[in-house]
């Protein structure tokens, strides 16, 4: 039997991909109608009330309709809009797979458009919305603001990368745009799935147990798909590492104190502390062993861009749960939060905020050698220049 190649995997993800993201469109679309209108379809709630049951639904969704009042018009233009956003993503990455360079840049103008217009709705909500009062409590907001500002920074990014000439970095900054808008509809599977794992749970349980692991899942999605399309050795004028061994082993060092601490806090609060640590740990675990294989091989294999853009998202990864031992603390003292809740934020926060760091770390590597190529160029030249000059003189 035949092993399977690296671009059938590639190929059976985007058709998995792909395939989420078609059949979570028109779940978003029709999920606020129900509450403009009683009565009107919702494929999401019918779906779920089939899945799990339809008390579950009931019981879970309930507790949105006070918070959604008050900004129904933006939230239906937020979900409306990010179903499109749904089969907007498919098409970019197809076009671009097919090298549609025309298609490619129409739709990529709409995709950005439809991003910042979704993510205004949302913002509308966010604003209007008390932290406490947020559908599935506080920590439930600060995530979702923390996803909103990473997709609008992240598409302003990938825009500023297209019209810079820096389709590697366009690249991978609209990955990690997209994987930010992933959360959507692998939270809404989690609905359906974690249920049955874990029976007796509300949905805002639930919610917890996914925001502990959700950002680190999409953003190391974004990054495996990044590194799969980029397959050169060497980058033009990058020499060296910025995460060198005595700095990503500080880091590791670090990230190990930081998750003690989180975990040593998890187990304060018993069963549902211990739930919500395996839903953090295991993801950040498998992410961890994944990034320093693959930066241990590439190093192994010559291919120092690979390896140094590893060690980079590794570094990142391993100083996610410092970031989240300083916010928890921040969240609960500036937004009265109690101690569960506000750890519970931090952890989910950490791995998302990283990736963008680290993604921004990459792209300013990648320009900073952009720029001593442009320097030494014309230095270049000119010592060429000299050099060829008193040869045209003995010529002559």
């Amino acid at each position: 039997m035949r092993r399977p190649t690296s671009s059938t995997w590639r190929r059976a993800t985007m058709i998995a991909v792909t395939a989420v993201c078609v059949a979570y469109a028109p779940i978003a679309m029709t999920e606020l109608w129900p509450y403009a209108r009683p009565g009107a379809p919702a494929l999401g709630e019918w779906v779920m009330g089939r899945v799990v049951n339809p008390r579950y639904v009931t019981d879970a969704l309930a507790g949105r309709i006070a918070p959604y009042r008050h900004s129904l018009v933006p939230m239906i233009v937020h979900s409306v809009l990010g179903g499109a956003l749904m089969l907007l993503g498919p098409a970019q990455l197809l076009t671009a797979a097919r090298r549609r360079t025309r298609l490619h840049r129409t739709l990529g103008v709409v995709f950005a458009v439809t991003v910042y217009i979704s993510m205004a709705g949302a913002g509308i909500y966010l604003a209007r919305t008390d932290p406490k009062d947020a559908f599935s409590g506080p920590a439930f907001w600060i995530v979702l603001s923390t996803i909103l500002v990473g997709t609008v920074l992240s598409v302003t990014f990938g825009i500023l990368a297209a019209i810079g000439g820096l389709p590697d970095l366009h690249q991978r900054w609209m990955l990690l745009c997209y994987a930010y808008l992933l959360t959507a509809p692998l939270l809404r599977l989690e609905w359906g799935f974690l249920p049955r794992l874990l029976p007796g749970l509300t949905m805002e349980q639930i919610n917890q147990v996914a925001i502990a692991h959700l950002g680190s899942v999409v953003v190391f999605g974004a990054l495996i798909a990044s590194r799969a399309r980029d397959r050169r050795t060497t980058v033009e004028g990058v020499s060296g590492s910025w995460a060198p061994l005595p700095v990503l082993a500080v880091a590791q060092l670090a990230g190990l104190a930081a998750l003690l601490w989180i975990a040593r806090s998890y187990l304060d609060f018993g069963a549902t502390g211990r739930r919500l640590l395996w839903a953090y740990l295991l993801p950040f675990a498998v992410s961890y062993a994944v990034m320093a294989v693959n930066a241990r091989r590439a190093g192994r294999q010559g291919r120092r861009w690979a390896r140094e853009e590893w060690r980079l998202h590794l570094t990142a990864l391993c100083l996610a749960p410092v970031l989240s031992v300083g916010a928890a603390p921040v969240f609960q003292r500036t937004l009265g939060l109690d101690r569960l809740t506000a750890l519970s934020a931090g952890v989910a926060i950490g791995c998302g905020m990283l990736a963008f760091m680290a993604t921004m770390v990459v792209s300013l590597r990648v320009m900073y050698a952009r720029e001593l190529l442009k320097r030494t160029a014309p230095a270049a030249s000119a010592s060429t220049a000299r050099l060829s000059k008193p040869v045209a003189e003995v010529r002559s």
